[in-house]
């Protein structure tokens, strides 16, 4: 961790956390999920969060092209913002725009596809304003889940393993889709990733600083192929790639 880092983190250990995290932003990565957005923005917005923090909810629309377009035009509001990408460059692409336009004091990824439930927000927020964490990524194999297919269940196994040999760490669900920052510190990150593989990225960076990452468990609903999943096993050799070079270069 460097100079900068700590220096940083005592002088925010200083201030009540109630205090500080007041706004949060719901970062919402979407391609081709007309049928599902308009019910996950309604659920966003519909939980009640902690503290009466306020909220933003940030769409960023990369590239879909099943009428999409049209949908996320009707949600737009005062709390609702749109950005939109003219091609399909990966969730990794998308989630960066989305945490470089976020102005909430905390960010959270939330999918559009109902896998992931907003009224687990809370669980995840309140050890940051007990001064718990910084950063607090949900496991879904510690909550109440529907069973996910067994391939994608051991894949999802073998990479919390290996990010926690690679990196020191107790993780069991390093690719949970919810993980929630201190914007501060998430902006400290240079990110590159395209595509799945952020999830690996941002895991390994927030590691190698030795930022401790708490775990709570969350409810999931996990979709398969058949009704839209996206992630497959090539995605997975690509995390597997990205935890190995970030081991060992910046």
């Amino acid at each position: 961790m460097s100079k900068s880092d700590r220096n940083a983190i005592s002088k925010n250990d200083l201030v009540d956390p109630s205090e500080r995290y007041r706004k949060l932003s719901v970062i919402i990565p979407v391609f081709n999920e007309r049928n599902t957005v308009v019910e996950i923005v309604r659920r966003v917005r519909a939980v009640e969060l902690p503290g009466d923090m306020d909220r933003e909810v940030i769409i960023v629309d990369d590239g879909s092209t099943d009428g999409t377009h049209e949908v996320l035009d009707q949600l737009r509001d005062s709390t609702v913002r749109i950005i939109k990408s003219p091609s399909n460059s990966g969730k990794g692409h998308a989630l960066r725009v989305g945490f470089g336009a976020a102005t909430g004091d905390l960010v959270i990824v939330q999918d559009a596809d109902l896998e992931y439930d907003p009224e687990d927000y809370p669980k995840l927020i309140n050890p940051v304003l007990r001064g718990k964490a910084r950063v607090v990524y949900g496991s879904r194999f510690t909550g109440e889940r529907r069973n996910m297919m067994f391939l994608h269940w051991v894949g999802n196994r073998f990479l919390s393993l290996t990010t926690n040999i690679l990196y020191n760490s107790t993780l069991s669900d390093m690719e949970t889709c919810y993980k929630l920052f201190d914007r501060e510190l998430l902006q400290s990150l240079t990110l590159h990733s395209m595509k799945f593989e952020i999830e690996a990225e941002v895991t390994a960076k927030l590691l190698k600083k030795r930022v401790r990452i708490y775990e709570v468990p969350i409810s999931y609903a996990g979709r398969e192929f058949d009704e839209g999943k996206k992630i497959t096993w090539r995605d997975g050799v690509t995390a597997l790639w990205t935890l190995l070079k970030y081991r060992f270069v910046n």
